[in-house]
């Protein structure tokens, strides 16, 4: 299938991946190439999420018309992200509300803007990834992707079709790991509990990777692992879906 057959995609990258697990984008860009579009990435900044979140509408509405004025040209928008993704897609509108200028241009990005696994399955209709990837693994629901854009069923119906992998569900998998941005930092106590509580879940499993779409989830659930000096490793569903899983995880130096 030629890739521009079914259409130009404009991958936002996201900070996290883009500082800190770039295999994540190129696991993002072979995966919609495979689904059959053209992919490209526009020189971009911060969805502005961290501001929204904070209260400085302002320096969020700076970064929100930087991002729909560089990615509204393409046909979908598509971020290895919950959080970003829902960022555009459900708070953009609420940020640009009675601009008259602006309010039609963050709808118009928020109507075609997808978190990729969730593009994936439900927009470009793929149903096996074809990879492979020997062991257990274990899924974590972020808060964004799940409750904003209802990220679920998705993921599991992927990892189902990959070759030698098993999955195994925790007992409360959409339970937040305590990160949430900016949360951690100001609610140090309760974020450590929380992923404390998280991980101990995950290794209940006897999974031997713990996956997920967002890569704030997993950088903090790693450290974590890390510093209890668990054997379970994290990595992101891209990676595994692409057959990119074969690096070092994260949080982990090569």
């Amino acid at each position: 299938m030629s890739p521009l057959h079914r259409g130009r995609v404009g991958l936002f990258v996201t900070c996290l991946v883009d500082l800190f697990r770039p295999t994540v984008g190129f696991a993002a860009v072979r995966l919609i190439e495979r689904a059959g579009y053209a992919v490209e990435v526009p020189v971009q900044t911060c969805c502005g999420q961290p501001g929204f979140n904070s209260g400085d509408r302002a320096g969020a509405r700076r970064l929100a018309e930087a991002v729909i004025a560089a990615f509204e040209g393409y046909d979908h928008v598509v971020a290895p992200s919950g959080s970003c993704a829902g960022t555009i897609r459900v708070h953009y509108p609420e940020l640009f509300a009675g601009d008259r200028v602006w309010q039609p241009r963050a709808e118009a990005l928020a109507s075609h803007t997808h978190e990729l696994v969730a593009f994936l399955a439900d927009v470009a209709s793929v149903e096996d990834a074809d990879a492979v990837f020997d062991g257990t693994v274990t899924y974590h629901d972020s808060c964004s992707g799940l409750r904003e854009l209802g990220v679920h069923d998705q993921p599991r119906r992927l990892l189902t079709n990959v070759e030698g992998l098993t999955l195994v569900e925790m007992r409360h998998p959409e339970v937040c790991c305590g990160f949430g941005g900016t949360f951690c930092v100001k609610y140090p106590a309760i974020s450590t509990r929380m992923v404390a509580d998280k991980v101990a879940d995950a290794a209940a499993t006897g999974a031997g990777t713990l996956l997920a779409g967002d890569l704030g989830c997993l950088l903090n659930m790693a450290g974590r692992l890390e510093r209890e000096g668990r054997p379970m490793t994290a990595r992101h569903v891209a990676e595994v879906l692409a057959g990119m899983a074969d690096g070092p995880p994260i949080g982990r130096r090569a």
